[in-house]
Parts: structure tokens; sequence; C-alpha cells
């Protein structure tokens, strides 16, 4: 009962002071609020359970050639059954091979991204369906019908949860084509290895049932997970995976050359699927935690100065017989009641950051995509408010009985003593050192986004339209395929504004990866055949690409009707490439050919096989497209004709001299009219693509320039707070120093020199306290970066800017104190 008449009194007290009331309330909002929502995603991403059953025994396997540059290698059919063979402490294992489909028979065609999985796949990571059935050991081998099931998220928001999906039956085409049955849902789960929409058995690849997948030791394009066995430990699975894979190294030199650095690896799934975002969203908790501790800061600096000023009420309720456990109980009453209100402000805006920042979470995991504020966030909301609480309440010097004189109990005016003037001052250099360390940050990765996003890519970006038309055979022949686009071509090319259409097998930058991935190995005339030989991207294109994408020939000719499969074969490389294989030569006339041993995989009879290893005869030079990466590099890339070699992906790139956008409704009836199952998708300008890749720096330096924003915004009040405060408490000071001559500039310039000699030694702090903290997190994160020369001026600079404009109002104040008025105070 005593602590709530302690609140009671500590309520009207409050309401005499209501604009600080207000201040701090809304500090620790921000506070509290930014910390309980980053709490919830760091909870939902890294530490909520998945729903697979048996979740601690999951595992993925991973093969890697880093000397090769190759981070994932995926397994080929041999080494899937090696290890199976001598593995003992993984009890189960199941593969999962990621391909692009097209699907027509569904809805609208589209193509959409899939998986083909063994029978015992779901089985072993432990899912279960929310309809249907899953893919079982009876849909496994060449005889089985082919049946896919769709994930959760795709059924949900494609076909509104419709139950009728199942038993559907859809036609699928990617290496091959074939007919399959929808049998069931998948429950909601993260889509690892890759986000996929359907999942199928192996029956729907033709390829998978080839004779060089089942016995093509490099061709690889499986990714492996196991389950532990009862009582085995990771340790143990690693070790043997370990074992087993020297003895295939030994036994198949071939297949793991040396330069590749090729290795073995095994991590518990949770984890594989977390470290993506890990990093992150650490960071991102570090820099929630700061601004709560600048907020505190900045609360405890008004709790201070309004303390101080009632200490000739904390003086008489002292000499009346108020012990000082009575106080420091009354003064808690009132910080539990500002923190309180600020918790429970903080709960009500918790829900929209959290959505926010599930969705910039979600480009690192899709874990965050379904995140939602849940009980946990109470508790965390009330924690931070309890501790903030308990830290306002004691941080105030409190009176004594015996202290009465000491704290100027007949006195009306200010007295500030040294020890709170210092204690100010550290709360408020504190909130400096965080906000500079935050702004730092902030103006890295702001730096780092405006350099990506003024990179030049050396395409006509903002004149591109790039619509996904993928090569649909079902049952046509390459010459039909082939028709197809060059029609396509010849009617786009008719509608108003088109200056140039083309078809090529990479959107830029959006299939980052697609077509062979780091590139095929190649060699040239002059040069001897060898296990070393470079690598080279490879695009198959159709005449007029370059002209399209604004790309310019700078020696020998584009590609033309005529070069087809019937006549040479011929190629156009890149300037790099040129440059490398033939320096100081002419190129043009000389020829380059593909050594890759994956090669011997490839799709197709023994005489295409042959004529597209054979020697190409190089017609022409073009000038670098790295379709790759969005800060271009010297890129070696053969590009072949769309007449003399397969159509893989299908994209068509259209240049137009107005609004892109105005076309994709005139092109997709004109694709719909030649082909009803045709899927048109994805209409984007180049300058749309670039800047959804660019899109997750785009988040970083929003979410981080926010928090710099709001930390900066906190530390300028803070400093303003300490300086007007100082003011106060020293106009009898300086009513006597001008009295004795001092010029009201030279005041100014006082006042503005303490806060920028606060910044400063903020700023410094800041530094330190960085620099040690990311030397300490570079030890756990391999891939956290030191922000550069220019972000740390820049943030030292907008700081010390910031610190002399929040001096600049308590300076003027102190400039036009009045004489008379200063000396009659006290």
């Amino acid at each position: 009962m005593l602590f709530f008449r302690d609140l009671r009194v500590a309520f009207h007290s409050l309401m005499r002071s209501k604009g600080l009331a207000t201040i701090v309330i809304l500090t620790l909002a921000l506070g509290i609020g930014a910390n309980a929502a980053i709490f919830t995603l760091v909870r939902g991403v890294l530490l909520k359970p998945l729903v697979n059953r048996d979740e601690n025994r999951l595992m993925y396997i991973r093969q890697s050639a880093p000397s090769g540059g190759q981070d994932n290698t995926t397994f080929s059919v041999p080494e899937i059954k090696d290890i199976e063979g001598g593995v003992r402490s993984v009890s189960e294992f199941g593969d999962f091979s990621a391909m692009d489909f097209t699907m027509v028979g569904l809805g609208e065609p589209r193509g959409v991204q899939g998986g083909v999985v063994s029978g015992n796949y779901f089985e072993v990571v432990g899912l279960r369906p929310v309809l249907g059935r899953l893919i079982g050991p009876q849909d496994d081998g060449p005889n089985a019908a082919g049946v896919i099931v769709l994930t959760y998220r795709f059924w949900s928001t494609v076909y509104k949860k419709d139950p009728n999906v199942i038993g559907k039956t859809v036609r699928l085409s990617s290496i091959g084509d074939r007919p399959a049955t929808v049998i069931g849902v998948l429950e909601p789960s993260v889509p690892y290895p890759a986000d996929t929409e359907i999942i199928g058995n192996i029956v729907i690849s033709p390829h998978h049932l080839s004779a060089t997948m089942v016995t093509g030791r490099i061709h690889r394009m499986t990714e492996l997970f196991g389950k532990l066995a009862p009582g085995a430990t990771l340790d143990q699975a690693r070790t043997e995976l370990r074992t087993v894979y020297a003895s295939m190294k030994k036994d198949h030199p071939d297949a793991y050359p040396d330069n590749g650095g090729y290795r073995i690896d095994a991590k518990m799934l949770r984890d594989q699927i977390t470290s993506g975002a890990r990093t992150v969203l650490l960071v991102l908790l570090a820099a929630s935690g700061l601004v709560f501790i600048i907020a505190c800061s900045n609360v405890a600096n008004l709790i201070l100065a309004r303390t101080v000023r009632r200490e000739g009420e904390l003086s008489i309720r002292a000499a009346l017989g108020a012990s000082t456990g009575a106080l420091r109980r009354m003064l808690l009453a009132e910080s539990l009641l500002l923190c309180g209100a600020g918790a429970a402000i903080a709960l009500i805006i918790a829900q929209p950051l959290v959505t926010i920042l599930a969705r910039y979470a979600s480009r690192f995991s899709v874990r965050a995509l379904d995140l939602t504020v849940d009980f946990s966030l109470l508790w965390v909301g009330v924690a931070l408010a309890v501790v903030a609480a308990v830290i306002l309440a004691f941080v105030p010097r409190l009176p004594s009985a015996n202290a009465s004189n000491g704290m100027n109990l007949a006195s009306g005016s200010v007295r500030i003593t040294s020890s709170t003037s210092r204690r100010q001052r550290i709360f408020a250099v504190t909130q400096i050192a965080a906000s500079f360390v935050l702004l730092a940050g902030a103006s890295m990765l702001i730096t780092t986004l405006i350099a990506l996003q003024t990179t030049q890519s050396g395409v006509d970006t903002r004149h591109v339209l790039v619509i996904d038309v993928p090569a649909l055979y079902n049952g046509k022949t390459p010459q039909q395929v082939l028709d197809f686009y060059n029609e396509s071509i010849r009617q786009i090319d008719a509608l108003p504004g088109v200056s140039q259409t083309a078809v090529g097998m990479i959107a830029p930058w959006r299939d980052a990866g697609g077509g062979f991935g780091i590139g095929l190995q190649f060699s040239g005339d002059g040069h001897v055949r060898g296990k070393d030989d470079p690598r080279a991207l490879w695009r198959t294109i159709s005449p007029g690409f370059f002209t399209a994408l604004g790309v310019p020939i700078v020696a020998g000719r584009d590609f033309n009707a005529l070069d087809d499969s019937n006549r040479e074969p011929v190629v156009i490389v890149s300037a790099t490439l040129a440059q490398s294989m033939f320096p100081g030569q002419d190129p043009i006339n000389r020829h380059v050919y593909w050594t890759d041993p994956v090669l011997e995989f490839m799709e197709g009879t023994e005489s295409e096989k042959a004529r597209f290893t054979s020697p190409h005869r190089i017609i022409g030079v073009a000038a670098d497209v790295d379709d790759e990466h969005i800060v271009p590099s010297p890129t070696s890339t053969i590009y072949s004709s769309y007449a003399d070699a397969s159509m893989f992906g299908g994209h068509l790139f259209i240049h137009t001299t107005g609004n892109p956008y105005t076309l994709v409704t005139p092109v997709t009836k004109i694709i719909r009219q030649m082909s009803a199952d045709e899927p048109v998708e994805h209409a984007a300008t180049l300058e749309d693509i670039r800047a959804k890749v660019l899109a997750p720096d785009r988040l970083n330096s929003l979410v981080f320039g926010v928090f710099a924003g709001v930390a900066l915004l906190i530390a300028i009040v803070g400093v303003t707070g300490v300086l007007a405060f100082s003011v106060s408490a020293r106009t009898r000071e300086f009513g006597i120093r001008l009295a004795l001559g001092s010029q009201p500039e030279s005041l100014l310039r006082g006042v503005v020199t303490e806060g920028v000699v606060m910044a400063a030694i903020g700023i410094l702090a800041g530094a330190a306290f960085g620099l040690i903290a990311a030397r300490v997190a570079g030890s756990y994160f391999g891939d956290l970066k030191m922000p550069g020369a220019l972000p740390v001026v820049v943030s030292a600079f907008v700081l010390l800017g910031a610190a002399v404009v929040a001096s600049m109002l308590p300076a003027a104040r102190a400039a036009r104190v009045d004489v008379i008025q200063a000396l009659r105070s006290e």
C-alpha cells in the first residue's frame, strides 16, 4: 500500500512537469520499442525452433572448392552413393536438386522455382503435409508417375488455399517435358536450400533419369541433407564425412583437381538456415542497444536536472525526517510511471516496427516473413522498463537530514555541484559516443550505396524492357522454338516506339549465378589445353542483342540470320577475353573452344555435342557486360547465336524510345496469340532490376540511417539540455563576468566551446569503443566490415556541427543575461 501511495504522489508530481514527462516517455518508448522489435526479430529468425521434426538431428552437408571460387559445388549421384555407403553416424540421407520449370495447366502459365527430391527426402527433413500427402518411397524410381507438392506460401498466395488443386495434372518443362499430378501441400516451413514453389519426384526431370546424371561424378547439381543416428554427434559425422571424402579424392583424383581446394563440411540445418541473417541481425541488435543507451542517458540527464531543481523540496523532505530509502522509493515510483508509460507506447509501436524490420530481414532469411509480436515481447518491454526505471531512480544524489545546509534549503536558486555537473556531462558524452558509432556505420552503408548506384553498368538500363518468355519445348523441335522467337521479334519490332528487340538466356543481375554459374573452361588458338584452362561465361543471344542493350561491338560484326547450325560455328567474345587470350593481336577469325569436362554430360546428340565443343571462329568483340555483379568487373564471356545452340531460359530485351512499361500489354498479347501456353512474366526495365538487386543495400542504409538519425536527434537534445541547465545554474557567474567587462560574444564562444569539447570527447570515446567492438566482433563474424576514413570523418563533422547547433540556443541565452537580474538572483 505504501508503494501505491508513492505512485499516486509521483503521478501528481509529474503532472506539474508535463513537458518533461512527455519527452521522457517518448524517448523511452522509442528506445524500448526498437529493442523489443529487434528482440522479436532475433528470436523469430535465430532462436525459434524449426517446424521440422527431430530438428536437433538434422544436418546440411556441403561440398565446396573455395580455391576455384565455388562456395557450394553441390554433389553428384556417385558422390552421394559413396557418402551413404561409408558414413555410419548418419542414419538417413535426403537429396534435393533446384531446377526452374515452366508449369502449364494450373491457372496462368508460369515459371516456377522447383526442387527435385528423392522419395525419402521429406521423411529425412521431418516435414508433413497440410493437405494431401507428400512424396514418399513409392514415388521413387524411373517407373513412378510424376508427382509434385506445392509449398504452403505458393499455394496460399497464388491459389488462395484452394483445396481443389489436389489431383490436378500439370505439364512441366525444363530440361525435358513431363506431366505431373499435384498430390499435396507442404506445411509452412523454411524453403531451403532454395525458395521453391513446387517440389517433385525425379520423374518430373528427364535429365535426372539420364545415364550422365546417374554415372557422372563431376555432374554436380544436388544438395545433401542428413539425419544423425541416435546418440551420434555432429563432430562424429564430420570426422566420418572427411574420412570418406579423403578416400573419394584419392580414388578419383581427376574429379577433384588440386587447384580447386575441394573440401566437405556439415552444419546443423538450423545453423545453416540462419547463417545468412545472423551477422546482420546481431549488428542490428547492437544498434538498437546503442539507441537504448542513448535514450536512457538522455532521460537520465533530464531526471538529474529535474532533481537538482527540486533540491529545495528534497531537502525539506529530508529535514522533516524522510529517509534516503523513502526519497529513493519516491524517485523510483516516478521512474516506474515514466518507464511504464514509455513501455506501453513502445508495445503499441512495436508491431509496425516488427512489420517493417521483418520485410528488411526477409532479404537475409525467409524466416522473417511471418513474424508477429508474441507474448514474449511483453516481458521484454517490462524488463527494459524496469531496468530503465532502476537506472533513473539511482542516478540523482539525494540529501540527508543532516545535510540540508549543503542543499541551500533557504535559497530558491539552482545550485549545481561538481558531481552533478560531471554526471550530466558523462551522460551527454555517452550519448555522443554511441551516436558516433551508429552514424559512422550508417555513413559507411550510405557511402557504399551511393557508390553502387552511381556505378556505370555499361548498358542502357533506362530504356530496355526485359520480359521473361522461357523457351517452351513441349514436343516442339529446336527449330520451331527458334521460329517462335524470330516471329516474336518481328512483331514486337513493328510496335510504335520499339527500336530493337532481341532474345537472351540471362536477365542481367536478376539471374546472377545462372548459365553454369562461374562459367566453363575453354581454350583457344595458340594455347595448350589443360586442367588449368581459364573459365568464361557462356551466353546464347539473338542478333541485335548488343544493339538492344546499347553495348558497342568494338571489333568485327554482330550475329546475323546466316549464323546457324548449318554453317561454320562462330562466336562473339568480350573485350577482356580477347585481350587475355590474344594480347596485342587481332582476335577476329581466331578460334576458341570449350574444354570443360562437365560438357560430356550435356543434353543432345553426339553430333550436337561435338559441334558445341569444336573450335568456333571469332567474328566480333563486344564491350564487357558483367551481368552477374552490380559493380562491373572485367568479364570473360563467349556469346553463341541462338540459331546455333539450344536456348535455355528465354528473355526478351526490348529497347524503346518511350515509356518501356507501355509495351507490356501489347507484347503479352502478341506472345499469347502465338502460344496460349507461353508464360509472359516479370516485366521490368534493367534499371528497375538493378534497383531491386540493390534493395538489401538500400534497406541496410535506410534502417541504420534511421537508427543513426534518431540517435543524433536524442544526442542533440541531450547536449542542449546539459548546456541549458549549465547556463541556468551559472546565471550569477555570467552576470558578474559581464559586470566586470566581459563581452557577450566571449560568453557565447565559451558555451559553444563547452558543447564542442563534449562532442569531441564523445567522438574519441565512440571511435575507441567502435574499434574495440569491431575487432572483438570480427573474431566471430568474418564478413564484418570496418568503415573507411570518409564515413568516419563525415560522421565526426556531422556530430561536431550538431554540437555547435545544440550549443547556440543556451549560448545565446548566456549572452543575453541581464546583469542586474543576475546579481539579484541570490
